[in-house]
C-alpha cells in the first residue's frame, strides 16, 4: 500500500489570521515550537503560509537594486520586483504583510511522493494539506517526509 499525505501530516495545525499583528504569529510559532503557519482570512479560507524565513527578511538590510544608466534609459541588473517585496515585508505590521501568499498545497489523499516532489521543486518546507472541499485540514513538513521514509 502506498504511503499518503493523511498517514503523515499533522492533523488541525496551528493557523494565524491574515489580519492578525506580525507580533502574534511570531509569538504563536515560539510557544507551539513550529517554524511555519497556515494564514487564513476572516472566513477561514486560506491565504498565505508565514514562516521564519518571512519574519527573518524584516530583519535583513535593504538594499535597493543595482542600475545603470544608459543613453537615458535605467537598466535593471536585479528584479525591482523583489526590491519592492523585500520593502514590504520589512515595513509591514500584519501577517498579510510578510507571508507568502497562494502557497503550494497537497491534497489529503496525495501519495507521500507527490509531497516531496511539490517540497523539492519549489524549494519549500512545508505545504498545507487540503481536503475536497479545499479546507485547511493538516500540515506536512520534510521532517515528516523523513518518517515516511524511515516507516517504508
Amino acid at each position: 500500500m502506498t504511503a499518503v499525505v493523511r498517514d503523515y501530516m499533522t492533523p488541525n495545525p496551528y493557523t494565524v489570521r491574515a489580519d492578525a499583528p506580525i507580533t502574534e504569529a511570531i509569538k504563536l510559532m515560539e510557544e507551539k515550537q513550529v517554524r511555519g503557519l497556515p494564514v487564513l482570512d476572516s472566513n477561514g479560507t486560506l491565504v498565505g503560509l508565514v514562516s521564519e524565513a518571512d519574519l527573518i527578511v524584516r530583519e535583513a538590510p535593504l538594499e535597493p537594486p543595482l542600475y545603470i544608466t544608459f543613453l537615458g534609459s535605467v537598466i535593471y541588473f536585479e528584479s525591482p520586483e523583489s526590491f519592492h517585496q523585500h520593502l514590504k515585508k520589512t515595513l509591514g505590521q500584519q501577517v498579510q504583510d510578510v507571508m507568502t501568499p497562494n502557497p503550494h498545497t497537497v491534497s489529503v489523499d496525495a501519495p507521500i511522493s507527490e509531497a516531496a516532489r511539490l517540497m523539492v521543486t519549489h524549494h519549500i518546507s512545508r505545504l498545507p494539506v487540503l481536503d475536497h472541499d479545499g479546507q485547511l485540514v493538516g500540515i506536512i513538513s520534510r521532517h515528516d517526509l523523513l518518517r515516511a521514509l524511515h516507516n517504508n
